[in-house]
């Protein structure tokens, strides 16, 4: 049995479009951000801090996205989605894996400011600010070493799809316009098949209220 407690839009997206690259058969288990379903006493059994992901793996309990993605590789090698460790690619896709973490703390900054924090409570406009900027930095650097279709010379893998979850929310912030090569590849990326089919699964997200979310005015 692989059962995922999910999010829409959230990190456990991740997780989704990974197994369904990988074929497995899972059950997902749907929770919400703003009715508080994961401050329950039973989901803080599975899940430390209370958020998602979190995957039930035949008898096991696996918690956050970029464990999980490493672990799923490491059960299902013939996927093909992780270098082997002798690869000279290895270092590069666990380098990618956890860049994909760098973008999403200045995500969930950015969501902590513009999307959650309530009235009469406002947005620091300076750190607003410089959260985009740091997200701008992100995203250059990345496109600075984007050379071909993928992250990896060998083509897609997991780490694509850990980094690629982060322009389904950078969309709110920035315009990914302005990195060509990125905003192709993130095309690229939502045009395989296995990321259609996780977003048929997805679910309806609550996350988002606005289609983008500008630097907030001043007073």
């Amino acid at each position: 049995m692989i059962r995922l407690h999910h999010v829409p839009l959230a990190r456990s997206f991740r997780v989704l479009w990974l197994m369904e690259e990988m074929g497995l058969d899972y059950e997902l288990r749907y929770h919400s951000i703003r009715e508080g379903t994961m401050r329950s006493p039973e989901f803080r059994a599975l899940s430390p801090a209370g958020r998602v992901p979190v995957l039930e793996h035949h008898g096991a309990v696996w918690f956050e996205s970029g464990a999980i993605v490493q672990l799923l590789c490491e059960s299902y090698p013939q996927a093909g989605l992780m270098p082997p460790p002798e690869s000279p690619e290895r270092a590069r896709w666990l380098e990618m894996l956890h860049y994909a973490e760098t973008m999403g703390s200045i995500l969930e900054n950015l969501n902590l400011n513009l999307v959650f924090l309530r009235p009469p409570a406002r947005p620091s406009v300076p750190v607003v600010k410089l959260l985009k900027a740091r997200l701008g930095a992100s995203l250059a650097g990345l496109e600075a070493r984007l050379e071909g279709d993928h992250l990896l010379p060998t083509g897609f893998s997991a780490a694509d799809i850990m980094v690629g979850y982060g322009f389904e929310l950078a969309r709110y912030y920035v315009d990914l316009e302005d990195w060509p090569r990125l905003a192709a590849y993130w095309q690229r990326l939502r045009a395989r098949p296995a990321h259609v089919r996780a977003r048929a699964r997805d679910g309806e997200q609550d996350i988002y209220a606005r289609d983008f979310y500008p630097v907030p005015e001043e007073g």
